[in-house]
Parts: C-alpha cells; structure tokens; sequence
C-alpha cells in the first residue's frame, strides 16, 4: 500500500460517516479521480467502502486480513513489526525470513502469510496452513550470544504466545516442552527456532510461529485444537498478533537486560511438562524419567530411575499416564 492509499484509508477511519471525493481531494491534495483509484485498490486488498452519489464514502468493514498498514499502525514496539513483509500464499516464512537475514535485514523484521504450501515444525514436520485461519509468521533476532544460549529463544516466544492468548482470548494455554502450546490437552501452536551461527558467535535467529486461530474441526488434524473450537467466537487475529508482537519485543529486551533465568521462571510458570514422568524418543533412543527442570540453555534435565539426570536439548516427549 502506497503513503497516498494510507492517507486517504486513515481519512476514511477518521471520519466514521460518509465522506465527500471533494473533502478527500481537498485534504490530500489530489484529483477526484485519483481518489477514486485509491479507494479501488483499497477495495482490492479486501475494504469494504460504500459509494454514494452526493453522500461520498464510507468504510463499512475492515479486512480479516494481516495487512502491514493494519498490524503496525500505533503498534507501540521499539524494534518488533517496524518492517513487515506481506505474502497471501507462500511456501515458508522461514526461508524468506532467513533469506531476508542474510541480506542485512533488522532484527524486528517480520515475515507474514495467510497460508504456506511447504511450512514446516520442528524436525521438519509439515504444518497446514488454511488460508485467513491461522497466525503463520517468522521474524528475525541478532542477539550477541553464544550458539549455545539460541534455544531460550523458543521458550522466550512461547512464554509471548501464552500471554498474548491470554491477554486477547482470556484462555489459558499450557507449554509443553520443547515447542508446543497446548490448550485442553491438544496442540494450538508450535514455534521453529532456527540460527545462523559460527562457533562463538550468532549471526541471527529466525524464530517461526504458527497458531491455529479460526480453523473448524474439518480444518484441523488431531491432537490438534483452534482457539475458535475451543472459545466458539471468531478471534480478531489482528488484535493477537498485534499483542504478539509486543509480548516478544518485552521479553527480548527483558532478556537482554535480566539474562535468562527470568525467561525461565515466566516459562515454568505456564509449563505442564515439569514433575512429571515422561516419555523422550530421539531418533532410536528412548528415555524415560521425571521432568525435573530446564537449565539456562533450555535443555530440559531429566531425572533417570538410576538418579542420575540427563540434559535433553532435543527429542519427541510424551507424557506418561
């Protein structure tokens, strides 16, 4: 959307009645026809604008869409959401974020899409995206970290979906170590944290989150749940990823400032994996014991029937009944 099109959509917004070609003209220095072609293309991108003849204009009904314009406008962040690039379908808002990383692109920088054809979880797992369902999007991070540290990144967007759900829905969701969110014991959302590193330094972090927002259950492939079958309300995604946003720039710069130890407390706050006995499959291997705690990298320490307790920085986990 070009600064003229955002003029005449914020004039339109301003002014809750009908509003004159004339006034809009006058106001923006621009001919009548040149309105006209700015409110077509706002029609285009999915407004809905009535036109009378000698009323003039009148924006009825905003777009169940992600729209840049819509998303940033007043989004009060430092850094989160400041670019954004849009895509109506593409194959993963990974790879583009960590193409655009490669360019130089800020940290802040966000990657969003209505549906993805090749999105993709942890260990590559597909992950379906409907389109104007859901919450697909990637953003990029350039913490000065050791390569080691990348993983509270996961934890760090997690504890942000949580409470950005919260916050919107008023639903209490639970984390389940190491990626996924959990609501009445079925997947919501997954987050894929993916880094650029050498071997003392990260060059960036590419952190994906997919959320299940206003999908039907012929939408959706269990375990899994939506927040709309959950709640049976539309959810306004612009308001959550909105929150969304804010949620992670906080915690980034409390991270910054604090380390990670209070990630880590906010994130034993939702979690539902610790205390209990658990299944961890990695590749062949399996292990099973009590999910005693994460350490500062996010592994999770597990304590063996022997006593003895195991860092786990990865693996599939279930739950033992």
């Amino acid at each position: 959307m070009d600064k003229i099109t955002e003029k005449v959509l914020f004039f339109l917004k301003k002014n809750p009645g009908y509003v004159s070609g004339e006034q809009m003209s006058h106001y923006l220095s621009i001919s009548r026809s040149a309105i006209w072609k700015h409110i077509q293309e706002l029609r285009d991108s999915g407004y809905t604008i009535e036109a009378i003849p000698h009323l003039g204009y009148r924006l009825l009904k905003l777009p169940d869409k992600l729209l840049p314009y819509e998303l940033t406008h007043n989004l009060a962040t430092k850094l989160m959401g400041k670019k954004v690039y849009y895509f109506e379908t593409v194959t993963s808002t990974m790879d583009i974020a960590h193409n655009l990383a490669k360019q130089n692109e800020p940290e802040g920088t966000v990657v969003v899409a209505e549906s993805q054809t090749k999105a993709r979880g942890r260990l590559k797992r597909k992950w379906f995206c409907w389109r104007y369902k859901g919450i697909y999007f990637s953003f990029i991070l350039r913490p000065q970290i050791h390569p080691n540290e990348a993983f509270i990144f996961n934890l760090l967007s997690s504890v942000a979906v949580v409470e950005a759900i919260k916050e919107i829905t008023d639903i209490q969701t639970e984390l389940k170590w190491p990626n996924d969110i959990i609501l009445n014991g079925k997947k919501l959302a997954g987050i894929l944290t993916e880094i650029e590193a050498e071997m003392e330094k990260v060059h960036f972090i590419i952190i994906g989150i997919g959320i299940n927002v206003n999908n039907n259950s012929q939408q959706l492939i269990e375990p899994a749940i939506s927040l709309y079958e959950y709640k049976k309300e539309i959810i306004d995604r612009l308001d959550l990823m909105r929150s969304l946003l804010i949620k992670i720039e906080e915690y980034y710069l409390l991270f910054k400032q604090k380390g990670a130890g209070f990630i880590l407390d906010r994130w034993r706050m939702y979690t539902s994996t610790l205390g209990r006995m658990v299944k961890i499959i990695q590749d062949k291997r399996v292990l099973i014991g009590l999910a005693q705690d994460v350490d500062e990298e996010g592994n999770l320490l597990l304590r063996k029937e022997t006593g003895l307790i195991e860092r786990i920085n990865a693996g599939d986990l279930f739950y033992c009944r």
